[in-house]
């Protein structure tokens, strides 16, 4: 089989493991455009606690992704996926016979408990050679971004002919479907990616939390969800005032996140071929401020919200694409997954604030102080972005080596690191494995091999 192409048993996983991401990211994407709406219902229920409601699923994703993906280390990938989609089908059903806003929070923070994302994206690793893992990540990737769009249609739609329950028993059932995709479709693997290259530890977290580059992208990842989950807490209620019911919010969304992924496009092209990656960058966040403030005086026009919200798709889709490859790009060779990890918490732990600002605001003031609040943290966010650095284009390349004592691991990695077009050289003696970030434009790969005695 070429190593340029996915074989049969990458391309199995890439599109079992999409299918198991999009399934459960589905019911999540669904419930944000409708729970302040149809939330109403429920007794007890006021702004701050719908905000709590969308993001508490947030906290506990954040607070338990890294231990769910050492558990998957400890005793395998599949039984803690399994056990993660069965907590998470538990709290869907949960919430799905609340009557009180209380308990769908509660149901939420138990879905939030089933955090196998990591574990997931560890067993992409163990089923993909090196050079092909990109590949399936970004089969991974796209199919969540479907799953936002799906929701986006489906959410109001579920919604006005079930209600809240439809849509939490939906999410359920999704969930055990996906217990079966895992069960009987996601082959099965031997747990042999590097540790760091899957899940952080506690040593990678203090190393990574102190890299100035990775903590921009952590804390913009932050943000932008931050942003996103806040304007979704105001918008549903401020359509409806514009006269849009809400079975007819897809109406808006799907032509608005289809036009914004079109005009994304112009975006990478000149971040990538003209090389202006950070300039593009920061306009997306500027773009991203810009757009939240055109939401204070399009409050009251659906003309004037969708336009605002296409370019805070437009923004948002391309920073969403483009700040986890810098994430991997900038990591160490050794700490990618742990980089990836930290990375993934950050995104869950904005959700939840999000939620939790957007409630606040949207309970003791009206909804162009919340879309100005939004504005607020991207001018927040430009500023922390403003000294970022962009790396080269890179790639990491994997070596089997047999390296028995430390002083020789140290001179064969200065010996790497001095050849043309390596980046970074991380000799692991402990896996008998060396890493190197490399410039695919001046390495060579045979000079390489000929230093690691490799033919």
């Amino acid at each position: 089989m070429s190593k340029q192409s996915l074989n049969s048993l990458e391309k199995r996983a890439a599109i079992s493991l999409a299918s198991v991401f999009a399934f459960r990211m589905l019911g999540l994407f669904m419930l944000m455009p409708v729970l302040a709406i149809y939330g109403q219902s429920l007794t007890d229920v006021s702004p701050l606690w719908i905000g709590l409601a969308i993001g508490a699923y947030g906290l506990t994703q954040a607070l338990l992704q890294i231990p769910m993906g050492w558990l998957s280390d400890q005793f395998g990938r599949k039984p803690i996926i399994v056990a993660g989609l069965i907590m998470f089908a538990v709290g869907s059903v949960i919430a799905a016979l609340a009557e009180s806003i209380y308990w769908v929070t509660a149901g939420r923070a138990l879905q939030g408990m089933g955090a196998i994302a990591s574990a997931l994206l560890a067993l992409a690793s163990d089923l993909s050679r090196d050079e092909q893992r990109p590949k399936v990540m970004a089969v991974i990737g796209m199919c969540i971004g479907l799953s936002f769009a799906v929701a986006m249609l489906l959410g109001p739609m579920v919604a006005a002919a079930f209600g809240i329950a439809g849509i939490f028993w939906l999410t359920a059932a999704l969930a055990i479907l996906g217990i079966g995709i895992v069960m009987f479709i996601v082959p099965s693997a031997v747990n042999r990616a590097p540790k760091g290259d899957t899940v952080a530890s506690m040593a990678d977290i203090r190393k990574l939390v102190r890299h100035p580059q990775l903590v921009r992208l952590d804390l913009g990842v932050l943000l932008l969800h931050l942003t996103l989950t806040t304007l979704f807490v105001a918008l549903p209620g401020q359509l409806i005032a514009d006269g849009l019911a809400a079975q007819d919010h897809w109406q808006l969304y799907i032509p608005v996140l289809l036009l914004a992924f079109v005009l994304m496009a112009p975006l990478m092209i000149v971040a990538i071929r003209k090389q202006k990656e950070k300039q593009v960058f920061l306009a997306s966040i500027a773009l991203l401020v810009l757009s939240t403030l055109a939401l204070i005086p399009a409050a009251n026009s659906l003309v004037g919200i969708a336009v605002a919200m296409t370019v805070y798709f437009i923004a948002f889709n391309f920073l969403e694409a483009t700040m986890p490859a810098l994430v991997s790009r900038i990591a160490p060779a050794t700490q990618k997954g742990s980089a990836m990890g930290v990375f993934s918490s950050s995104q869950f732990f904005g959700a939840f604030a999000g939620g939790v600002m957007g409630g606040y605001l949207a309970q003791h003031f009206n909804p162009q102080t919340v879309f100005a609040a939004a504005a607020a943290i991207g001018v927040i966010w430009l500023f922390i972005a403003w000294r970022m650095q962009i790396p080269v284009r890179s790639k990491t390349l994997s070596f089997v080596t047999e390296v028995d004592e430390p002083e020789k691991a140290d001179e064969l990695a200065d010996q790497l690191v001095a050849l043309p077009g390596v980046i970074e050289a991380t000799v692991v003696s402990e896996e008998n494995r060396t890493y190197l970030k490399v410039n695919d434009k001046e390495f060579d790969l045979n000079q390489a091999k000929q230093a690691l005695g490799l033919r």
